[in-house]
């Protein structure tokens, strides 16, 4: 049995109240929320988010492959799933891909790994901008997935069976976006609604003809695309049971491009779990993923017995509920659109490479130290310890799952940042060792001596065109981790 291990989203915590567009510039807008990448995030740092949730939800099983699928890469050339697979830390022979340039990379990611061999943990993350007033600034959202697939086993059960895939692909222009623009532009709906209606319906009825499943034995289904149209139309023609489509995401959410079907399924999957565990429904649940980009993909899905044990690290709705509102000038502001005053200070320089390989545990795994011999841990790691001087007596300590309480911080309006002030915090981890760290994903006025945070990966920086990623703490919120995991890969 081949399917997948487990999944998790990762929603940004801020939210662009659609209604603040319309009394910003008198026009665009709309009903709801979209959720917004913090100006220290990317398509890499959200996607390494969503893995870190996934893994920690299938404790003990690595990855056989990495494959990573975006639609707007931080890098071009540079593999993006390189990074990923860093902060992950995982063995030098796991390959690590990107699945890059188009909207249905995400979906057709997934569809590979299902039929492949071995583990695959398939990421996806997407950041939709648009035109100021734009549909796609507002119906757009930012967010990441992350799906472990692989065969049923002892130690790792299938939580979802993989019972049949089909596509239907046609070469036609409907979304486009030039090597270098920053806004897609979109060919008259009417045409698209057109092609993808009937693609969906092609796809559709041969997976479920494979899977041996009626349209109304279906219990869940998952219906994405950029094309909002075309998404309607196509749930509408699909013979429903009740109840059976599934909440997309796009009120609260946005339209999160490639990483949006991983990103519902996530969430339905972890519906379906709680659901589950309060024995509200049995096992053998059917939910069909629908994705509408060039074509239509179809991936039909049962549900197993081992779907009640699984528990999702921290759930999509947590995520959403846990948000924050942002205002549209700083939403402007961090996508570039709107230019402030900086602060005046010299813009750091570009990271070396060479250094950064060097110390490549502690800059992308966030990996101490320490000392066998008196337990002292060192941050960032150190060759001698300083209590008793041994010298290369140390044994790593990986911190980046560990939970940490802030000692003391400081409120910086003077050092150089993309979003001043800049937060930077004394904190003392669960696991041993103090390290002075910077906060995100907070304001300035809510931090306080005592709180607790976790860690995130982030952009601390981006010169020349290289990007500099590390590590930041944020507050602990929603159904975050209870305990301390320090030491734990």
């Amino acid at each position: 049995m081949r399917g997948i291990l487990s999944a998790a989203g990762y929603v940004p915590y801020r939210r662009l109240a659609r209604a603040q567009i319309a009394d910003f510039l008198g026009a665009g807008g709309g009903k709801g929320t979209r959720a917004v990448a913090s100006h220290d995030e990317d398509t890499t740092t959200m996607g390494t988010e969503a893995a870190r949730l996934a893994l920690r939800s299938a404790p003990g099983t690595g990855p056989d492959a990495l494959w990573f699928a975006t639609a707007s890469p931080a890098y071009l050339d540079k593999t993006n799933a390189t990074a990923i697979h860093a902060a992950l830390r995982l063995g030098g022979g796991v390959p690590a891909f990107d699945f890059g340039g188009a909207l249905r990379s995400g979906a057709g990611a997934l569809m590979a790994a299902l039929g492949a061999s071995g583990t695959v943990l398939v990421v996806s993350a997407d950041q939709r901008d648009g035109l100021p007033t734009s549909s796609d600034e507002s119906g757009g959202g930012d967010a990441g997935a992350a799906l472990l697939v692989g065969d049923d086993g002892p130690a790792t059960p299938v939580v979802a069976e993989h019972l049949a895939s089909a596509s239907a692909t046609d070469e036609f222009t409907d979304r486009w976006r030039p090597p270098g623009d920053q806004r897609s532009r979109v060919w008259e709906e009417r045409f698209g609604e057109t092609r993808y209606v009937p693609l969906g319906r092609d796809a559709w009825d041969r997976a479920l003809k494979v899977a041996g499943t009626e349209p109304s034995d279906v219990d869940r289904v998952v219906v994405t695309g950029m094309h909002p149209r075309a998404v309607r139309a196509l749930a509408g023609a699909l013979g429903l049971a009740d109840g059976a489509l599934a909440d997309d995401l796009s009120a609260r959410v946005g339209q999160a491009g490639a990483a949006h079907p991983g990103l519902v399924l996530s969430s339905v999957l972890e519906d379906e779990a709680g659901r589950r565990a309060a024995g509200d429904v049995g096992p053998g649940r059917t939910v069909v993923l629908v994705h509408l980009a060039d074509g239509a993909d179809v991936t039909v899905l049962r549900t197993t017995d081992a779907l009640a044990g699984w528990r999702p690290a921290r759930t999509v709705t947590a995520q959403v509920a846990a948000g924050a509102d942002l205002p549209y000038g700083r939403y402007l502001s961090w996508r570039g659109q709107l230019t402030v005053e900086p602060p005046r200070r010299p813009e750091p320089q570009r990271v070396s490479s060479s250094a950064a390989w060097r110390s490549d545990q502690w800059k992308f795994g966030f990996v101490g130290s320490r000392d066998r011999s008196s337990g002292a841990v060192h941050l960032p790691p150190a060759r001698v310890s300083m209590t008793g001087g041994a010298f290369d007596e140390m044994e790593p300590l990986p911190l980046a799952e560990d939970l940490g309480t802030v000692v003391t911080f400081t409120v910086d309006r003077m050092a150089y940042s993309p979003s001043p002030p800049i937060v930077f915090a004394v904190v003392d981890f669960d696991a041993g060792g103090r390290f002075p760290i910077e906060l995100t994903d907070v304001d300035a006025d809510e931090v306080a001596m005592g709180d607790r945070v976790e860690m995130t990966f982030r952009r601390l920086f981006t010169a020349d065109g290289i990007h500099d990623y590390f590590w930041k703490a944020r507050p602990v919120r929603g159904t975050g981790p209870s305990e301390s995991k320090g030491g734990d890969a």
